[in-house]
């Protein structure tokens, strides 16, 4: 099934397609190959995704870790050259705020409340994450949320 509207990839797929974690990362590296090749055109992601890479990435265990440098190499040529990024627009915070707390959002959950924010934002349909349990809010929305193995099923070979 083709996926359409906005698809939008959480932090988790980010990591595990451009670092080679073994076979768990093999779905995200399937989506980034079809993101390469023009079949996911544009994906989407939030800035604060890219942050999240960033400090992930250069924190991991020493056998997966990146430089600072080659961070950014990867971010520049497969993040910014290829994702449309996107933050909450500046009026939009009060009423971000607001909700989460109307709705208890507590601690670090924060910070996925607001990715998930993002996402509804910018008109996804589709959220990737391996996380589905931090954005299942997306659900009563009509925001389908998707693992990446889930996700890359729907990609035609």
């Amino acid at each position: 099934m083709a996926m359409v509207g906005p698809q939008f990839f959480d932090t988790s797929v980010l990591l595990a397609g451009m670092i080679d974690f073994g076979e768990s990362a093999r779905p995200a590296q399937r989506i980034f190959d079809a993101i390469a090749d023009g079949r996911i055109a544009p994906p989407h992601t939030a800035w604060h995704c890219c942050l999240e890479f960033y400090a992930v990435s250069t924190r991991l265990p020493e056998e997966f870790r990146l430089s600072p440098d080659d961070c950014w190499r990867l971010m520049e040529e497969e993040l910014i050259a290829r994702f449309r990024i996107h933050q909450l627009p500046a009026k939009a915070g009060k009423n971000f705020f607001q909700a989460a707390a109307s709705e208890a959002t507590l601690g670090g959950r924060i910070y996925d409340a607001h990715i998930a924010e993002i996402a509804r934002q910018v008109g996804s349909k589709v959220v990737v994450t391996d996380n589905r349990r931090h954005f299942t809010s997306l659900l009563s929305r009509g925001i389908r949320v998707l693992t990446a193995e889930e996700f890359a099923r729907t990609l035609r070979q």
